[in-house]
């Protein structure tokens, strides 16, 4: 099963003193995880599951969006890393690695990288979601 929703094309022109941080033009999305989930349990305890997972995540990006606004970096590493952990308990691939993009930015204490990976991440997100359910109902 191939579960993929395209991104946007990214902007290719770069300057020579950005770190570029490679991100697939797709959403990557693994099922293993969640077909485990749902093959283990019944399907409205393993729907629970998936809900509080991701009400977990949405938890964790709305602390890191306060700290981003507040600009308080600080605020952003542990819930970046708790984002990437449940994530990849999800097989929401993107959302994981673009959780560590947020920390690399972060260590790298620049505040644009910072707001546009996790503009990223929000957006990733987003698709991500739809992504779980769309699988729930194969």
């Amino acid at each position: 099963m191939k579960n993929i929703t395209p991104f946007p094309q990214a902007a290719h022109s770069v300057s020579p003193d950005v770190v570029v941080l490679n991100c697939p033009l797709q959403l990557v999305f693994d099922p293993a995880p969640l077909q485990l989930l749902f093959d283990e349990k019944e399907m409205h305890v393993a729907e629970e599951v998936v809900c509080r997972m991701l009400e977990d995540i949405a938890l964790r990006l709305d602390m890191m969006q306060r700290g981003l606004t507040a600009r308080d970096f600080s605020k952003i590493d542990k819930p970046a890393k708790r984002v990437a952990i449940v994530a990849k308990q999800l097989g929401l691939v993107e959302v994981a690695v673009t959780a560590d993009h947020v920390r690399t930015c972060l260590t790298q204490a620049d505040g644009v990288a910072i707001e546009a990976t996790m503009a990223r991440l929000e957006r990733g997100f987003d698709v991500a979601i739809s992504e779980i359910w769309n699988f729930r109902d194969l």
